[in-house]
């Protein structure tokens, strides 16, 4: 598990021009941010092409870029923000359907898998994929950098571009209406599945 203080190391090295510091970057993050843009578009070549662009822009401006102990939230941040972009664009040129909501990634959770592993009752199935289905895509998203990710409310902050008391108040607000849709041990299993996955990734 890659530490602060790792980051720190590899992101100096990575703007002293190091071709390793580099290729530990991309080949750490790259599957994750990948399976992060696939939330916004089915598009993959999309998700790639805007992928190699951060990286390509990283690499341009290494020199001038600031200090950062959290690679991982500064690509996430970066990549959502040319997604968002691109997405406009698309938009405004007729090449998308102009219903989607590209304002927030649709996020998904694999909890059904998870839940038979641990040998859950069906009923427990169907409570908990119909609470998530009636949260709404910032409820799921904010839950993923929370959860998923292990990203602090700072760090969301700065991902969603909202204040520090709007995240707090939408994690709170969203943890409550799940409460009043599952027993508690159903939404226990629920948080304990996104820490479990935040360690993994």
């Amino acid at each position: 598990m890659v530490t602060m203080r790792d980051d720190l190391k590899i992101w100096e090295d990575f703007q002293k021009g190091k071709d390793a510091a580099l290729s530990e970057i991309y080949h750490d993050h790259i599957d994750f941010l990948y399976n992060y843009g696939k939330k916004f578009t089915k598009d993959e070549n999309m998700v790639l092409d805007a992928i190699h662009d951060v990286f390509f822009e990283l690499i341009k401006k290494r020199t001038r870029l600031g200090v950062t102990s959290n690679i991982r939230l500064y690509l996430l941040t970066a990549l959502r923000r040319k997604l968002l972009r691109i997405l406009e664009q698309n938009r405004k040129l007729g090449l998308v359907d102009t219903e989607i909501n590209d304002a927030v990634p649709e996020i998904t959770f694999s909890i059904e898998e998870q839940i038979i592993e641990k040998e859950e009752t069906q009923q427990k199935v169907e409570l908990l994929k119909k609470a998530i289905k009636d949260l709404n895509n910032q409820q799921r998203e904010i839950l993923y950098y929370k959860y998923t990710c292990g990203f602090d409310y700072s760090e969301i902050c700065e991902i969603m571009s909202v204040s520090y008391g709007t995240a707090r108040q939408l994690v709170s607000r969203t943890i409550k209406q799940l409460k009043k849709s599952l027993p508690s041990g159903v939404l226990a299993f629920f948080i304990i599945c996104l820490l479990n996955k935040s360690k993994k990734s």
